[in-house]
This record gives structure tokens, C-alpha cells and sequence, in this order.
């Protein structure tokens, strides 16, 4: 019988022959740009950093159900999308959440660029990327790497 962990989600086996399997969080975030290239950012409810929208794929939720999901609860968006994925991240152990998690950036294209604040968000707003750059929360520089990673892969075209 498998057995799992309450510690980072491991899945261990009775049989010694056979690894371990590790569970993880999915985390999806979305690069919005605008005609301008600033960026879509977000401020989460109870947080003091900004941060571009997203959050976890739940159980049973499609890649494109969950960024929908999101895009509403954060940023009210409720139009229809295109999004490619630019980048995949390792997972990685989230010590706050005891859990290892694995990050997937999209850049999202609406078909209407209406947004307000959602239920999950104290503030929204575009911002030129630029301006994290050099932001000592990582989370920031973040917004800085992800939007010039979509930027990159819009001009493409």
C-alpha cells in the first residue's frame, strides 16, 4: 500500500526496490502586456508586493480553465484568451507552504483588455517592467524576467 508523507508531499513505497514519487503544486502565471509593452501587475489580498497574475491548477482543471480562473479572481478579466507558455521552471521547495511547486509562465493575449481589481487582488495595475528590475524583492525582478521573456517571444511574430 503507498503511503503519503505530510512532509513535502512524498509518496513512498513499501517495496525498497522502487523510489520514491514526489507530489507537487502547479503554479501557472500569466504575462499580460499591453499595446505600450507594461506589463499587468497585481497585488494580492494582504500582500505589500506586486506580483503578475496567477496561481495554482487545481485538481481536474485544465491549463486554460485555471489561467481563466485567476485571471478572474485577480484581475477581473472575464474575455476569452490565447496564451503560449515561455517558460518552465524546476520545481522548486516552497519552505512557506511545505511543498515543492513547479512555475509555468504564459504570455496571454485577451481578446478584450478589460480588467479590474478581483476578489483575490487589493490592487491592479500597468507598469512599465523596467521599473522592477532592480527590485530587492525577488518576486518583483520576477515581473522584470517574465515580461522580457514575453516581450521577446511577441516580437517573434
Amino acid at each position: 500500500m503507498n503511503q503519503v508523507s505530510k512532509i513535502n508531499g512524498i509518496v513512498m513505497y513499501p517495496d525498497e526496490n522502487r523510489s520514491n514519487d514526489y507530489l507537487f503544486r502547479v503554479s501557472l502565471k500569466a504575462v499580460i502586456l499591453n499595446e505600450s509593452r507594461q506589463v499587468l501587475i497585481v497585488k494580492e489580498n494582504g500582500r505589500d508586493w506586486w506580483d503578475i497574475p496567477g496561481g495554482g491548477l487545481d485538481h481536474g482543471e485544465t491549463v486554460k480553465e485555471a489561467l481563466a480562473r485567476e485571471l478572474y479572481e485577480e484581475v477581473g478579466l472575464e474575455a476569452d484568451f490565447e496564451y503560449e507558455a515561455i517558460l518552465v521552471e524546476d520545481p522548486r521547495f516552497q519552505q512557506s507552504h511545505d511543498l515543492y511547486q513547479m512555475r509555468i509562465t504564459f504570455v496571454v493575449t485577451p481578446k478584450i483588455y478589460e480588467f479590474s481589481v478581483g476578489s483575490d487582488s487589493d490592487e491592479i495595475m500597468f507598469i512599465n517592467p523596467d521599473e522592477f528590475k532592480d527590485s530587492v524583492i525577488i518576486t518583483e525582478q520576477k515581473i522584470y524576467d517574465y515580461s522580457q521573456l514575453a516581450i521577446k517571444r511577441l516580437n517573434s511574430f
